[in-house]
């Protein structure tokens, strides 16, 4: 048994280590792109054609920083499958380890996951332990942000993550990253399309621990209205992005409306998570 458990702690520690690739980062590329739209137009007609016939790639290399990785403030690797750092996968590491020795009952579920390496280390720690009765829900709309409702919703007012065609990870491909570690199996289940739409019917009937990673309050606030209810007592709320004024007040007006007083808890320097006690 010791040797298994070492096993175990040495496999979860390395896929840590893979999901935020501080093991191949002297291999991360970006393909060039000159910045003046003139010359990106010259690049793009005159050289990438002669390029592409001899198989040549230009790339420029991705400006790596272990400490910034590590804390999970290198947000655009080319090649991590996940960008929160180390502390929030411990933190993953530590609810899902509680709810499976507690016998918390309920399924896994993250809104908003970019390339997947948040659902994937939860399938991961499911494995570990030999859970098989617990389901990963993989929610995102694979396709980006939503542009801010601002009349509604005013702590959106400017935010463009909309435009970043880097959060917009297709299905697919999240699809294709589980496969990589060998998880994309019946326990995992994705919910495609925005969270307004997706979350209010979604055959989810109990939740063990609830990740939201939705940057806006809109985003939250619609994950907190279709899901907080469906936690288990014992179970728990991990709020990613509570840095961000629009994810941080719609916790805080959640909370105030249905009174929640259980402690807010750290986890870094935007991460938060709580324990739901009643």
């Amino acid at each position: 048994m010791a040797i298994d458990k070492d096993c175990n702690v040495m496999y979860l520690d390395l896929l840590k280590h893979c999901l935020l690739n501080t093991i191949y980062h002297d291999y991360e590329y970006y393909d060039f792109k000159p910045k003046k739209k003139m010359k990106r137009f010259v690049f793009k007609k005159l050289f990438m054609p002669l390029f592409r016939k001899e198989n040549i790639r230009v790339v420029v290399a991705h400006p790596y920083n272990e400490n910034e990785r590590i804390l999970g403030r290198d947000c655009w690797s080319p090649m991590a499958h996940t960008m929160i750092g180390f502390k929030r996968l411990d933190n993953i590491q530590y609810c899902v380890e509680e709810i499976i020795k507690n016998n918390i009952p309920g399924d896994l579920i993250e809104t908003g996951v970019w390339r997947g390496g948040a659902t994937i280390f939860m399938r991961a720690v499911l494995k570990v332990y030999g859970v098989t009765d617990r389901i990963v829900w993989v929610a995102d709309s694979f396709e980006g942000l939503p542009k801010p409702d601002e009349e509604k919703y005013p702590y959106d007012k400017g935010d463009v993550h909309y435009l970043s065609k880097k959060l917009a990870v297709s299905l697919e491909k999240v699809k294709q990253n589980f496969q990589k570690y060998g998880l994309l199996d019946e326990q995992v289940s994705f919910l495609k399309g925005w969270f307004k739409d997706t979350l209010p019917n979604a055959p989810i009937e109990k939740i063990a621990v609830a990740r939201l990673d939705g940057d806006l309050y809109r985003s939250t606030m619609d994950a907190l209205n279709n899901l907080y209810h469906k936690i288990s007592v014992g179970g728990f709320l991990i709020i990613d992005d509570y840095s961000f004024k629009g994810a941080k007040a719609a916790v805080h007006d959640f909370r105030e409306k249905h009174s929640i007083k259980e402690k807010i808890i750290p986890i870094d320097w935007t991460g938060v998570y709580w324990q739901k006690l009643y």
